[in-house]
């Protein structure tokens, strides 16, 4: 049964509807949301409902009607995210966990690790234990393999996850993992089940060869009856009547479970097809049909792998994949989930400008807009919730923001697929010498019509958004031509002006997030008119700090400033230095120089392979630039 608690119920109380709760047997589980706390009761027991509703601080009393209760979406509304070491799997991430069916040497996992985690997987899988169709199969290195794979884990900077076939290996695996795998065959071994369940540690829950969703999701209720709340589902396929794949790969699975669970979904579609050219595009599909996560087989020579070659991506293979990933991930609003690279305890280790007298003080990344601004997103996105969120009326007060040390970070648009090049935000980098551009992220911008529930569209009388939104949407909003289009500073921000008058007739046009910040309900999803829209932020710092809130991936992008001589040829001069130290620019564009009227300055983004031609590059075009400065490198997906 889930208990709503009163919101203003009391310590005291909670104890005792505990206390009356474990006396009949139950387990509880509480759970702290953004509206209201609830205790989920679980048990065997039978109790009159009448007799909770009536204890001291309950609200209210709500059965859950499915078979599985910790793990139903009736008991938990919100996803839930695992956490995995520094990484999380679920919410609006791509985790990718690779590497070979199993642990066959040390050379050999160490350069799949390193393979896969340049490609930018998060997570080292391997099998120790095989449990194999053939008794005379190769059964895996046991201990060692496990010793193998967590000195490699550690070298590269990744999490480890292997499969547990037997109860008596559960205490001595959790010293090398950091995820249990339970395997398909292992689905309904129910004390593997519970023993796993008791170590505490994020499982892997593979679903049976012919196993019903519900099923799964009940085995999932053992792990979780049993003492862990971080169950990961695996969709790898099942046995069907169709002999052209090793298993049929149930896509659809995915939300349906999404629907019924608040548990995270990862896809296996290496065990599913069986081929390694059909791995691709199931993989990609999955993607698509929302999937948390994928485990993906690679391995560094397949056709001498000891398990399951013909499924092993070839690491190029893989890193291609991982490319059409990050072209995928923010089409369905999502992406790739990442190893910080900046490192966490030297940014925790700052110190924190005290500007509101909070106790709890924390980092902050500032952003222009209301709380479910589009930035705000995909700050969300690079750093997860490291940093706090500070929001800013203007562009110039991020960068106040952060020259006055309130914010460790900030986070600007520079550049929207269909609108082109922010110039505003490129002005303000020219105008601050020591602010450093330290990293990117790229989002999906999707439009929705949002406003008071139960308004149809032909009811609004306006429509509030910032101009762009208003542009983008402009088609749909030619069907309505009764509604005023009414220009706002920011389309979060229009949001929360509906939310606040609370007039039916009123609508905005903004991301799907704001709706749920202000308590509006979408009226209709996607109405821009294009729907191929990106915008690509900035991550900026002072530039003393870039060093801490950057570290660790080598930067493989650069950010120039230079203006030229005005003599024939001094551009051409400089773009043929870029080309003879074999530096790919990826934008050029050219800004007037305030206060010297017809004279520019031009932005280069570059590719950049090798730091020190980079650097040797830059003396050369200072030499024969007026002004020269590089405002940033970083580490780039794209």
């Amino acid at each position: 049964m889930i208990i709503v608690l009163n919101k203003n119920v009391s310590v005291q109380q909670k104890a005792n509807i505990k206390e009356f709760l474990e006396k009949k047997n139950f387990q509880i589980r509480e759970i702290a949301g953004e509206e209201e706390t609830i205790f989920g009761a679980v048990g065997i027991s039978r109790v009159d409902l009448r007799e909770v509703e009536l204890l001291s601080g309950v609200a209210k009393v709500i059965p859950i009607s499915r078979p599985y209760k910790l793990a139903s979406r009736e008991l938990k509304k919100e996803d839930t995210i695992v956490q995995v070491s520094k990484i999380k799997i679920g919410g609006n991430r791509i985790a990718v966990i690779a590497g070979p069916c199993a642990v066959e040497s040390r050379e050999q996992i160490f350069a799949i690790a390193k393979s896969v985690s340049e490609a930018g997987a998060v997570i080292l899988r391997g099998g120790a234990f095989k449990p194999r169709t053939s008794p005379y199969a190769f059964q895996g290195m046991g201990e060692e393999g496990l010793k193998i794979m967590k000195e490699a884990g550690d070298t590269y900077g990744l999490a480890i996850t292997s499969e547990v076939v037997s109860s008596v290996y559960v205490d001595m695996m959790a010293k090398y993992i950091d995820i249990f795998q339970i395997g398909a065959r292992n689905m309904q071994n129910f004390e593997l089940l519970k023993e796993v369940g008791r170590a505490g540690k994020p499982v892997i829950l593979k679903r049976g060869l012919a196993a019903t969703i519900e099923e799964w999701l009940m085995a999932a209720e053992y792990l979780m009856a049993h003492g862990t709340d971080d169950v990961i589902l695996c969709e790898r396929g099942i046995r069907t009547f169709e002999p052209s794949t090793r298993n049929t790969l149930d896509l659809s699975a995915i939300p349906v479970v999404k629907k019924l669970s608040h548990l995270p979904v990862i896809v296996d579609p290496s065990h599913a097809t069986g081929l390694r050219e059909k791995v691709i595009p199931m993989a990609l599909a999955a993607v698509a049909a929302g999937a948390d996560g994928l485990m993906i087989e690679v391995h560094n020579n397949p056709d001498i792998a000891l398990s399951d070659g013909p499924q092993s991506l070839y690491p190029e293979q893989f890193e291609k994949l991982m490319r059409d990933i990050q072209a995928m991930a923010p089409v369905v609003g999502k992406s790739i989930e990442k190893i910080p690279y900046y490192q966490t305890a030297s940014i925790e280790s700052l110190p924190v400008k005290d500007t509101g007298g909070s106790q709890q003080l924390r980092q902050k990344a500032a952003f222009q807009g209301v709380h479910g601004a589009y930035s705000e997103i995909a700050l969300e996105r690079f750093f997860g919730d490291r940093l706090a969120a500070k929001p800013c009326k203007q562009f110039a007060d991020v960068f106040s923001a952060v020259m006055s040390g309130e914010a460790l970070c900030g986070i600007l648009p520079v550049e929207n697929s269909l609108a082109g090049t922010i110039n505003d935000n490129f002005d303000l980098l020219l105008r601050h010498p020591d602010i450093s551009v330290i990293g990117e992220q790229q989002i999906r911008i999707n439009h929705n019509l949002i406003g008071v529930e139960g308004t149809k569209p032909e009811e609004l009388t306006k429509v509030f958004s910032h101009p762009q939104g208003l542009a983008q949407c402009a088609e749909y909003l030619d069907k309505f031509p009764n509604i005023e289009r009414t220009p706002f500073f920011d389309t979060a921000g229009a949001v929360a002006y509906v939310a606040e008058q609370k007039n039916p007739k009123f609508a905005a046009i903004a991301g799907k997030k704001t709706a749920e910040f202000y308590g509006l309900s979408i009226l209709k999803e996607g109405v821009e008119t294009n729907p191929r829209n990106y915008t690509r932020f900035y991550i900026i710092t002072r530039e003393e700090q870039a060093a801490v809130v950057s570290g660790g991936k080598t930067p493989n992008r650069g950010v120039l400033v230079f203006s030229t001589p005005d003599t024939p040829g001094a551009l051409f001069t400089c773009l043929k230095i870029m080309a003879d130290y074999g530096l790919n620019m990826k934008k050029l564009e050219s800004r007037p120089i305030h206060g010297s009227p017809w004279e520019y300055m031009f932005f280069v983004e570059t590719e950049l392979a090798d730091m020190a031609v980079f650097t040797e590059a830059c003396g050369k075009l200072k030499e024969s630039s007026e002004t020269f400065r590089i405002l940033g490198t970083f580490y780039s997906d794209r």
